[in-house]
């Protein structure tokens, strides 16, 4: 006969519990700028005791650069250390009993410290605004629909050839449809229940409109189209592309010489005339738009030292309503409208207070890294020190996972450029005499040496390892050709250039 209890035991642990303002003090740290401003534009509709007040600092017109400069950065330490003095919310519990208007002395209002310095533009509109829009290639080749003299059938059978073109312009079937062994018509016979046969005549038409060599279903077809309306009449120009495309990918001149009967300087002539054609004709109106990056912090240099100012215009001058300053200290105590408004108010005074922290310890990140990388800053790339998240994480008493989330998506403007906070930390790599080298001063050096190279005999990687050797770096083969796959450089077989 089994026999059952019940046991009653005591067991202690250690639990990590992240309270709701913890993580958003943690996910506030890895946004963007851009994904800040949204963030603080929707708290401010969400809670109605956020408001943006437009004060702004007097004398700043009047002073020199240098003098801003020093001025915000004495700002900004006074700031931080009047923040670290405040008196932290101990949970939810204690959250009633928190004495407000001490509290909102430190954390009632946010204004940004490093929006005062004016570089003269300020009435200019933005690039956004005096850039044209790009013409599509879908709405470049509508046009053309509309104006052919397709009937309306067609018309709509053009348009679902146009709307299922890559964007390097090629009418291809999908994975799923080339693995069944259909083309891209047979796919879209069945999609739209036209025949296959009045699909390829109305593609015949659309592969006559610009860009030439659109909507081919290869390379090979593309090229032709081009080698017909140049009316190129070198017939060995289009015996190349039937049948030897492959051959002239490897530059394996002497073999199509020899398949062809003729010359190795008639194939070179002829794949001359091949190279001046497109083989993405979709590509002109496919490419990206320019990515326009506004720095979250500034280092200047002043003198002989690096002043570092955090960019925050454009921000919103964050403060809590005086309107619920008032309606708080006239409130019952323990009624629906005070606890209501302490509600807010801690919801108000956390988001301001993240803020803070979020730009003090990108502050504070960009600091150490000026510190460990202040050859760069003097002396340019080839002097980029290797370093890893735990230096500057044992340098500023944070943790290294803190050091990721604040160099993420953060972009510093320097006098080398700007780059993204994440590019000062690089792998190191040994030297054969002295102090290590950071991975990005490699990936440099080989960057130059392709580039300084004879293009009718480029470098090996095995030969790019010897001049590096030669420059004091020991490095391996297997890396350099890593790195140079990284770069998007070619191997040097197919960097060689024939003429």
């Amino acid at each position: 006969m089994t026999e059952m209890r019940q046991v009653l035991s005591l067991k202690q642990t250690l639990q990590l519990v992240m309270t709701p303002q913890l993580q958003q003090a943690i996910k506030l740290l890895q946004l963007s700028r851009l994904e800040l401003n949204d963030l603080i534009s929707h708290e401010m509709l969400e809670n109605p005791v956020l408001e943006e007040t437009l004060e702004t600092r007097s004398g700043d017109s009047d002073d020199s650069t240098s003098e801003k400069l020093e001025a915000k950065s004495e700002e900004l330490a006074n700031r931080m250390e009047r923040s670290e003095k405040v008196e932290e919310v101990k949970g939810a519990e204690g959250a009633n009993d928190i004495d407000w208007e001490k509290y909102l002395e430190n954390y009632g209002s946010y204004i940004p410290v490093g929006g005062g310095i004016r570089r003269g533009q300020d009435d200019l509109p933005s690039f956004e605004n005096i850039l044209s829009k790009k013409t599509s290639l879908t709405d470049h080749l509508m046009w053309q629909l509309r104006m052919s003299s397709l009937d309306e059938r067609d018309q709509a059978i053009g348009a679902q050839i146009i709307l299922s073109l890559s964007p390097d312009g090629y009418f291809e079937a999908d994975d799923e449809d080339r693995l069944a062994g259909r083309t891209a018509a047979q796919s879209l016979a069945r999609t739209i229940d036209e025949p296959e046969e009045r699909i390829e005549r109305v593609l015949k038409t659309i592969q006559k409109f610009d860009p030439v060599g659109i909507a081919a279903r290869d390379l090979r077809e593309s090229l032709l189209i081009q080698a017909r309306h140049m009316e190129i009449e070198n017939g060995l120009v289009y015996a190349i592309i039937e049948s030897h495309l492959g051959l002239v990918e490897r530059k394996n001149f002497q073999a199509i010489a020899r398949a062809l009967k003729v010359s190795k300087d008639q194939v070179i002539d002829a794949v001359r005339i091949i190279a001046q054609l497109e083989p993405k004709p979709g590509r002109v109106y496919t490419e990206e738009e320019p990515q326009y990056i506004t720095p979250d912090i500034y280092v200047y240099k002043v003198g002989d030292e690096y002043a570092i100012v955090l960019n925050e215009d454009g921000m919103p001058k964050l403060r809590v309503s005086k309107y619920y300053k008032q309606a708080l200290s006239e409130s019952v105590k323990g009624g629906e409208t005070r606890n209501y408004i302490q509600d807010k108010l801690r919801s108000a005074v956390w988001l301001i207070r993240s803020i803070h922290q979020r730009q003090r310890t990108i502050y504070r990140v960009t600091e150490s890294i000026v510190k460990f990388q202040r050859e760069f800053f003097d002396k340019g790339i080839a002097h980029l020190k290797p370093l890893v998240l735990r230096d500057v994480a044992d340098d500023v008493g944070l943790h290294e996972s803190t050091v990721s989330r604040v160099t993420t998506n953060k972009y510093v403007h320097t006098p080398r450029g700007i780059y993204e906070l994440k590019y000062f930390f690089n792998s190191s790599i040994s030297r054969v005499v002295g102090d290590d080298v950071a991975s990005e001063s490699v990936k440099d050096r080989i960057r130059q040496i392709v580039s300084e190279e004879n293009p009718q005999k480029p470098f090996s990687d095995r030969e790019i390892v010897d001049i590096l050797k030669k420059n004091n770096i020991n490095i391996a083969r297997r890396t350099v050709a890593k790195y140079r796959e990284m770069l998007g450089i070619l191997p040097s077989s197919k960097r060689k250039k024939m003429f």
